[in-house]
């Protein structure tokens, strides 16, 4: 049995709970978090399903708090932070302005959800794929013939 207004798409005017946005999205913050957590478990070369095994959870629970749809709790977030070698604090760093006024306390009183962010070049897969296979090129004169290709070909050639 269904309840009256379940599927019902939220009113804008509709108050944040538990974190959430107006619209029932994820807290921004959240997703940040889990971007974060991504971004560590990818330079690491790890799965989901590993970082999954390492903490006593299926790959989908980790989707879901890579994704921001589950809160990372103050515990499970110390033992990611073990887990993926970082200190706890790793996971707030390079928040923006934007991000962090959409904490919780802020969002109990909203109304409407707060303005898109800009997507972090640094969470794309391709971004990470890249700085992966830089670093696995041993050496370094070659690194640096790579690196200097990559300015030339970027707008501009470079040139400040």
């Amino acid at each position: 049995m269904t309840h009256a207004g379940t599927n019902a798409i939220p009113s804008p005017s509709r108050r944040a709970s538990r974190g959430r946005t107006p619209s029932g999205r994820p807290n921004p913050i959240d997703e940040h978090v889990g971007g974060r957590v991504r971004l560590r478990r990818t330079l690491l070369g790890m799965s989901q399903e590993k970082l999954g095994e390492a903490l006593g959870l299926t790959f989908q629970q980790v989707q879901k708090y890579e994704r921001g749809a589950n809160r990372i709790g103050a515990s499970r977030l110390y033992d990611l932070a073990r887990v993926l070698d970082v200190p706890v604090s790793y996971f707030f760093e390079e928040m923006g302005d934007a991000v962090q006024a959409a904490s919780p306390r802020h969002m109990v009183r909203a109304t409407e959800d707060p303005p898109e962010t800009v997507d972090n070049l640094l969470a794309q897969r391709e971004t990470l794929e890249l700085v992966r296979a830089y670093y696995r090129i041993p050496d370094a004169g070659v690194r640096r013939h790579v690196h200097d290709l990559a300015v030339a070909l970027g707008p501009n050639g470079g040139a400040a």
